[in-house]
């Protein structure tokens, strides 16, 4: 992993928003370059983060989100699990950086769970590792903060409401990814789309903060950045790339997919989980009905074991609840990673330069 080119964030130019991308030299072999305080700050071409995703955050993911021009992600705590433990961080963080020789990160999520992972060895080989950036997400991530912060990694937590993204800050976030109502897994309790909560979050946050959920199309890369994100964050259309580890079962349903065809779970146990809307996720739903708070009684529905063996074994998208967000009815095919990034970089561009321009 090549060093960030700063741990924070640099000022914008007094005579232009700091929100306004800034679009670099274009040519016929590079093509649009927008440039943001997420490019300048990560070291990355274009300002598209891959966030963690359960079983789908690994080495190969990360390496071709990053040679992409993007910043990919590994997720923790899908790799970091037994037999090896955390080892098997370390040992994909490796492999990762023999596919790549990009900028990558490393994402941890602090989730109420029954057996807490051992978080401080998974941050402890992150830094002896040399990994330059984390996104973080969850509750009270504080000494995973300060932690990471203490050995100089650039952080970027992800939150569902601005006083949590105040609260992050305060404890040392570089970045704030906000995360809409509309995004995969968990969404928070609070229903607040990202329409309203980037707009809120561009009137009350004094960092620079990138747009999280429900995002697929280089559309809503030009409006994120025009309500004054400095990137997006997608994990759902990433899901749907050739490179993602998932059945080509699993990737034809979502292409197939319309936006109404995910749902929520876990409400009654206030930790809600947005997912595909399929006969395990029903039956959830029944049971949580019935016996609203009792997760004992849902257990051997969510296994995260049946999550990973539809995603990597059978492709079967009705055995297993596994988290999508809104943005699987934009999903209109399955490219490579580069294709998709650059494409969505080009529309963003031809908004910016084009049809916003003629507006005025």
């Amino acid at each position: 992993l090549k060093p960030t080119q700063a741990s924070v964030p640099r000022a914008a130019p007094a005579n232009r928003s700091a929100a306004a991308p800034v679009l670099g030299a274009r040519s016929q072999a590079a093509g649009m370059v927008l440039k943001t305080k997420l490019t300048e700050a990560l070291g990355i071409k274009h300002p598209i983060i891959q966030g963690g995703m359960h079983f789908v955050g690994y080495a190969e993911m990360a390496a071709a989100v990053s040679n992409a021009g993007g910043l990919g992600i590994i997720t923790a705590l899908t790799v970091a699990r037994p037999p090896k433990g955390t080892e098997g961080l370390r040992e994909e963080i490796k492999k990762c950086r023999s596919l790549t020789d990009k900028p990558f990160g490393v994402n941890i999520t602090l989730l109420p769970v029954g057996v807490q992972p051992d978080f401080e060895g998974i941050i402890k080989i992150i830094i002896e590792e040399g990994v330059k950036v984390v996104e973080t997400a969850g509750r009270n991530p504080e000494k995973v903060i300060k932690a990471l912060k203490d050995a100089g990694v650039l952080v970027i937590h992800k939150c569902v409401a601005t006083r949590h993204a105040q609260a992050a800050v305060r404890m040392g976030a570089d970045f704030i990814s906000i995360d809409g109502f509309d995004c995969g897994g968990h969404p928070g309790e609070e229903d607040v789309g990202n329409w309203v909560l980037l707009a809120q979050a561009a009137q009350e946050l004094k960092v620079p903060f990138v747009a999280s959920g429900g995002s697929a199309t280089g559309v809503q890369l030009a409006a994120a950045l025009a309500m004054g994100a400095e990137g997006l964050n997608m994990g759902t259309r990433f899901m749907c790339t050739k490179e993602a580890p998932i059945h080509q079962n699993i990737k034809e349903t979502m292409v197939k997919a319309a936006v109404t065809d995910t749902t929520h779970i876990f409400r009654t146990l206030k930790n809600t989980e947005r997912v595909y809307k399929n006969e395990t996720a029903a039956k959830v739903q029944a049971i949580e009905k019935e016996k609203p708070g009792d997760f004992f009684a849902i257990a051997a529905l969510v296994r995260g074991d049946e999550y990973k063996k539809s995603f990597q074994e059978t492709g079967d998208a009705q055995s297993s609840v596994w988290s999508c967000g809104q943005s699987i009815g934009l999903i209109k095919d399955i490219p490579t990673c580069k294709e998709l990034v650059e494409r969505m970089v080009a529309e963003a561009e031809d908004i910016i330069r084009n049809r916003l321009p003629s507006k005025l």
